[in-house]
């Protein structure tokens, strides 16, 4: 008896030592999951083709848009929303998909050509080896026309986004902008004033394209079409919220259990966890970035 419990000890320490070392590499739970207080949205009932009708198809795992030589594709909600929680799983195709992004986003660009307002999540391709980095950027009122004021904040994921579908999700209130991974929060974009923060109303977006001038490693490898097509595929598609008809006493989705708005202790703690060991880039930390333009930075 003596000489197996001196046997299974190194194990049972082996185990103890491989139990830590895989919850080091993924983030502590953030205790709310607020997709699941959201239902999934037919795609046909709450969105509509944008561009590229030939590269969107439907089937029963939801929409898979492609980028060729000849075209990417794009997709739009109907409604456009003062506020809401908008989100998508989708899975990202692997390989060489240098140049290429995938998006979900909200956007006013039609609506405000030249003085648009913009909420990005961005998937920046890349080479053979290398993970994706997940980009999360936010326009106001004509920064990303032609005159780039962008808020970066870049992510490396702590999974592989290509070996399956992932919800991905933005939530946008009146106070502040959070930006979801599989209901983790991993930055927010508070309100600290009118001038650096989105107030008009914006339609929610979805894309594939090719983004060669900037996209991998600033620009440095571009999409080679000897792989295409290049995919994404999106499905449990989910939009709730303040619609530009809706009353003024429609009330905000809230990210927690306080309809007040705001993060719980825990969620705060699972954020701090992806910046402390997956965020890439912030620009507020950016010393070459002219900080007068980002106020928000030191405010």
């Amino acid at each position: 008896m003596g000489n197996s419990l001196v046997f299974l000890f190194p194990i049972f320490h082996l185990l103890v030592l491989l139990g830590s070392s895989v919850n080091a590499y993924w983030p502590p739970s953030p205790g709310y999951w607020p997709s699941s207080k959201v239902g999934s949205l037919s795609f046909y009932k709450g969105y509509k083709n944008l561009w590229g009708p030939q590269h969107q198809r439907m089937d029963q795992d939801g929409l898979t848009i492609w980028l060729d030589r000849t075209s990417g594709s794009g997709f739009k909600s109907v409604k456009p929303f003062r506020s809401g929680y908008f989100g998508a799983s989708i899975k990202l195709q692997p390989g060489y998909t240098a140049g290429v992004i995938t998006s979900l986003y909200l956007s006013n660009s039609e609506a405000h050509p030249g003085f648009h307002d913009e909420v990005d999540i961005e998937f920046l391709g890349t080479t053979f080896g290398k993970p994706y980095t997940l980009q999360t950027n936010v326009y106001i009122r004509g920064s990303g026309d032609g005159k780039i004021i962008g808020r970066e904040m870049k992510f490396r994921l702590w999974f592989d986004p290509t070996s399956g579908f992932h919800h991905y999700a933005i939530l946008w209130n009146p106070r502040e902008i959070i930006f979801l991974v599989d209901d983790i929060p991993i930055r927010s974009y508070p309100k600290k004033s009118a001038a650096t923060f989105p107030l008009r109303p914006m339609w929610l977006y979805g894309s594939i394209w090719d983004a060669s001038s900037w996209a991998t490693e600033d620009g440095k490898y571009k999409a080679d079409y000897k792989y295409q097509p290049f995919t994404a595929k999106y499905t449990n598609f989910k939009a709730i919220g303040c619609t530009a008809y809706s009353p003024a006493r429609c009330h905000p989705v809230s990210a927690s259990p306080y309809r007040s708005g705001g993060l719980t202790r825990k969620q705060y703690q699972a954020m701090r966890w992806v910046q402390t060991h997956n965020m890439v880039y912030n620009y507020c930390r950016d010393y070459k970035r002219d900080h007068s333009l980002t106020p928000e930075c030191w405010r």
